[in-house]
């Protein structure tokens, strides 16, 4: 099986209620959104959906949801990222996913008892991938979340094509020497998403095709601007406009770090809500300073419509 997914793909967030609960009501009106501004796919569940702090029942609804909201666009592919510490959970959702129409499933390492080496994590991704070999089936890397320290050229060379849905990797690392060992094992056989917003413009060097992450939900034109200064040879506006993406991502360390996200949905108009705890929300006032700071940045010129 083969899945060559292009562009942005944006990491929803998952929308939340004023007590907490899941609003897919707002899923219709996300997937436009994310139509609206060349965005061609959603990874759900991730990190940035809170998928580790959503309930089976609750990941079930969401993918159901999103599923309904792109049933009619085979152009736009959701991923759903069904876990990593439980197997047999993983394993139930992959299935479910699959069932309601999901495009895609995504697996990570365990983040408490860590698989030892690649040979274990290979077999984790068997057994998933395996339940739903019919499904375009990816490994999410993470490191900084997981812990997990295996290489994804060490994984790949453990899976050994054992894996026949297997399409491909979300790569949110900064390891480069890997990341191009991987899009090189068998002539380019899988399909390497990038999952470093910030280095964007790197991984582009790399002949990346595909990239996933948090931030194209809200400012998805300035990407496509910085992909196409790249492409057409622009390297000087190409490296701005990284800048600029830089600029806007340290404002999420500024202010308390992931849930800042959802304060710049909020500002182009998409409330999601606030994270579950344990992540932390901004309150009034910060909101009040993060807005005069996106100001200065300038991203009413380059955010989502």
């Amino acid at each position: 099986m083969k899945s060559q997914l292009k562009g942005l793909i944006a990491a929803p967030f998952t929308p939340m209620d004023e007590h907490g609960e899941l609003d897919l009501t707002k899923i219709k009106d996300y997937y436009t959104l994310l139509k609206r501004n060349k965005v061609t796919g959603a990874f759900i569940a991730g990190s940035t959906g809170e998928g580790v702090s959503l309930t089976m029942d609750e990941k079930m609804a969401l993918a159901g949801a999103w599923a309904a909201a792109a049933a009619d666009d085979p152009g736009f592919h959701v991923i759903i990222l069904v876990g990593g510490t439980c197997l047999k959970d993983c394993i139930q959702l992959a299935r479910y996913a699959a069932e309601a129409g999901i495009y895609g499933v995504a697996f990570t390492a365990p983040s408490y008892f860590k698989p030892a080496n690649a040979s274990i994590l290979a077999e984790l991704c068997r057994k998933i991938a395996g339940a739903v070999p019919d499904t375009p089936f990816y490994y999410y890397h993470i490191p900084v979340l997981t812990g997990c320290q295996v290489t994804m050229f060490e994984l790949l060379k453990a899976i050994d094509g054992s894996i026949p849905n297997l399409c491909g990797i979300k790569y949110t690392h900064e390891d480069f020497m890997d990341f191009q060992s991987c899009m090189n094992i068998e002539g380019g056989r899988y399909n390497m998403l990038w999952g470093r917003d910030e280095n964007m413009l790197p991984a582009l060097a790399l002949q990346t095709k595909a990239a996933v992450g948090s931030t194209y939900n809200y400012a998805a034109p300035l990407y496509h601007r910085l992909i196409e200064a790249y492409n057409r040879g622009d390297h000087s506006l190409a490296e701005r406009l990284q800048q600029q993406a830089i600029d806007m991502i340290r404002l999420l360390g500024k202010y308390g770090g992931m849930a800042t996200g959802k304060a710049y949905m909020k500002l182009i108009g998409l409330d999601c809500g606030q994270f579950r705890l344990p992540i932390g929300n901004m309150d009034e006032k910060s909101f009040e300073l993060f807005k005069k700071d996106t100001e200065q940045i300038g991203f009413p010129n380059f955010r989502s419509v």
